[in-house]
């Protein structure tokens, strides 16, 4: 399995917490949507938040890497959002 955790910080990055929140069936369908899924995390902080997302493999990785990307650009272009830390690797242990 391959995980990768998205960190949104900065400028614009409340903003677009509180629209993913309002918004969180749509992405729980986009995500659900990629191949190899097999879990999604989104989560709040105090400057704005991150999502954790775990496949199969790194191909479905990259492909929630890339929905978000397209996701955000579509429907939170206008918030004005800094792009995210991103961070992935390999699962050593993944406990349910």
């Amino acid at each position: 399995m391959h995980t990768v955790i998205r960190t949104y910080a900065g400028s614009g990055a409340r903003e677009l917490f509180d629209l993913l929140e309002k918004r969180t069936p749509e992405i729980e369908s986009l995500m659900r949507g990629v191949q190899g899924f097999v879990s999604y995390t989104l989560a709040r902080t105090a400057d704005g938040g991150f999502s954790v997302t775990t496949c199969n493999d790194k191909a479905g990785v990259d492909e929630s890497v890339k929905r978000a990307k397209d996701w955000i650009a579509e429907n939170a272009g206008s918030i004005g959002a800094s792009a995210p830390a991103i961070s992935e690797g390999t699962v050593i242990l993944h406990v349910k």
